[in-house]
């Protein structure tokens, strides 16, 4: 693992100082522009008009995924003027790939925010985006075959395929996924701050090599930029982040995902450093599987109803765990619970290196979990009779 092959050298040069710059300035830059977004967004018609399936009762501006958006470009601009972190432009590949994929994907949110796409014509524009991004060179380009202790090294046609399958997936489940005040822009923080911390160790492993810049400096802009929405999406949220938001973030994590994968070096490891050799796959998984789990379980009833897998409802996860008792506010701090045991957890795996320290650390961070998220059905079933159980959501949540 990392730390067990010596990561934190005080040979390593990696530029950790001016990484939280941009992680600053995306922040900074996005709670800055956001308030300019919202007032364009209500003349632009962009307008989020409470539904049957949605919780929220006022209307509220929708396109804030502009000022996230506006937030990372200020980053990027900034990185490349610290002479630290302009080595990570000299790789031709994972920046200009990531603004041009981004540049259509937020295109087709604004689009989506103000008239409305289509299921088809909204995944067309996903998979063209992903596509981009491929084509431009950021792409998978190895995976690790845990049974033969060998790396499976994808042409061209294979990596694409991956890298469009897994940003196509992550841009619907983050989609899905927001559905309430604060509910993805806190997700999207707490997923690119874990991608963040292993892009660092994976930067000191390589020693500040320059093609692991990239996945380093565009998780810092990302994470920033979903800091600096979130006092305004928090509830009561007085603009949501809307597709150009959402899928921004999916494809952005897509991104910097793709770009720490395949490169730990092999032979910096033993036959039994499987979960090392497995992390960026790992961290993939555990940072996108509550939307994951979320989309699927949809994908899963809808089917079953025999209407189509785009259709609308109210049984997405965050509705049910309103149902249950918990409030608003407790629905999304519950997943920003989960999100970061799961997350850390798969960080931690490849950072620490005592392994029975992760395991415990890991399994407290589930049972905690598990035991809030059911509080309230516990305090139901002890209720006595003759008393009220206990309120319901609140109903002014979006």
């Amino acid at each position: 693992m990392l730390l067990s092959q010596g990561v934190f050298s005080q040979g390593a040069v990696v530029p950790l100082r001016e990484l939280l710059l941009v992680l600053l300035v995306a922040a900074v830059i996005t709670f800055l522009s956001t308030g300019g977004i919202r007032v364009i967004a209500i003349g632009f018609g962009a307008v989020a008009i409470p539904r049957d399936r949605d919780v929220h009762v006022t209307p509220t501006p929708r396109m804030g995924g502009v000022g996230i958006y506006l937030g990372v470009l200020a980053a990027v601009a900034f990185a490349h003027q610290l002479p630290a972190l302009r080595r990570g432009f000299e790789y031709p590949k994972d920046i200009p790939a990531v603004l041009a994929a981004t540049a259509i994907i937020v295109l087709v949110g604004i689009i989506d925010d103000r008239w409305g796409l289509d299921a088809l014509t909204k995944f067309v524009g996903q998979v063209t985006a992903a596509g981009v991004m491929a084509v431009m060179g950021l792409s998978w380009v190895a995976i690790y075959n845990p049974f033969t202790n060998t790396t499976v090294v994808l042409d061209p046609l294979q990596g694409g395929l991956v890298t469009v399958a897994i940003t196509v997936t992550m841009i619907n489940a983050f989609n899905f996924i927001d559905g309430l005040d604060g509910l993805a822009a806190g997700m999207g923080f707490i997923t690119s701050v874990a991608v963040f911390v292993f892009t660092v160790g994976l930067l000191y492993e390589v020693g500040g090599a320059t093609d692991t810049y990239p996945p380093a400096l565009l998780a810092a802009a990302l994470a920033g930029g979903c800091l600096g929405f979130l006092p305004h999406n928090f509830q009561p949220a007085r603009i949501f982040m809307g597709d150009s938001g959402s899928m921004l973030i999916g494809l952005m994590l897509a991104a910097v995902s793709t770009g720490a994968s395949g490169r730990i070096p092999l032979q910096g490891y033993g036959p039994r450093d499987i979960v090392g050799l497995l992390s960026p796959l790992l961290l993939v998984g555990a940072v996108m599987f509550i939307p994951v789990l979320d989309l699927v379980m949809a994908i899963v009833r809808r089917v079953r109803a025999g209407v189509s897998f785009s259709t609308p409802d109210k049984m997405h996860l965050h509705h049910r765990l309103l149902q249950i008792g918990h409030s608003v506010r407790r629905v999304v701090l519950l997943i920003y619970l989960w999100v970061s045991v799961l997350a850390f957890g798969a960080v931690g795996s490849s950072l620490i290196t005592d392994r029975t320290l992760v395991v415990l650390l890991f399994a407290a961070g589930l049972v905690f979990a598990l035991i809030v998220t059911a509080v309230p059905s516990w305090r139901e079933l002890l209720v006595r009779p003759g008393r009220k159980p206990p309120a319901g959501p609140n109903p002014t949540a979006r």
